[in-house]
């Protein structure tokens, strides 16, 4: 019989390898805010038939507007001294903030510094908007930003790219 000695190291809870960690609950939490606000799909590197045949009535040339809903959900573990994960009062101003008081009755194309030169589709939007929350949410929070334009439609958003 063969023995072999192998080496091994004892590890405080604190110092385990992240495989050998003992997991933490994850939880998703989500505010929603509403804004209305007037857009026009159009691309100006294409004439006015591609943009009538693209955009359809969302390329009226007198805009339209939408009573938009955003939802964004964060997701980590929460805090052992308060048991948030964020509180949700702060994510709120934070939302009224950097998205709501710069749309809100606003028209997107013309109006939003943060949109310009962005065609203001949902799929835009959500991107934008992400952008415009990463810069201020503590980092790794942010989940996924989802914008309804109608009770049919929406859009979403979780950070990725292609």
């Amino acid at each position: 019989m063969l023995w072999f000695l192998v080496p091994f190291e004892l590890f405080s809870n604190n110092q385990l390898p992240p495989s050998a960690k003992p997991s933490t609950p994850r939880v998703y939490v989500t505010r929603q805010v509403h804004f209305n606000a007037a857009h026009r799909l159009h691309n100006a590197a294409f004439d006015d038939a591609w943009n009538q045949k693209t955009y359809g009535h969302c390329n009226h040339p007198n805009w339209h507007g939408h009573n938009y809903v955003l939802e964004v959900t964060l997701a980590g573990p929460p805090d052992p001294n308060t048991g948030y994960l964020m509180d949700l009062g702060e994510l709120n101003r934070m939302l009224q903030e950097q998205i709501v008081a710069k749309c809100d009755h606003r028209n997107l194309n013309m109006d939003v510094d943060f949109l310009q030169g962005i065609i203001p589709s949902s799929e835009n939007l959500v991107i934008a908007f992400w952008n415009e929350l990463a810069r201020v949410l503590p980092p790794h929070l942010l989940h996924r930003v989802r914008l309804w334009e109608t009770p049919r439609n929406m859009a979403e958003y979780l950070g990725e790219t292609a």
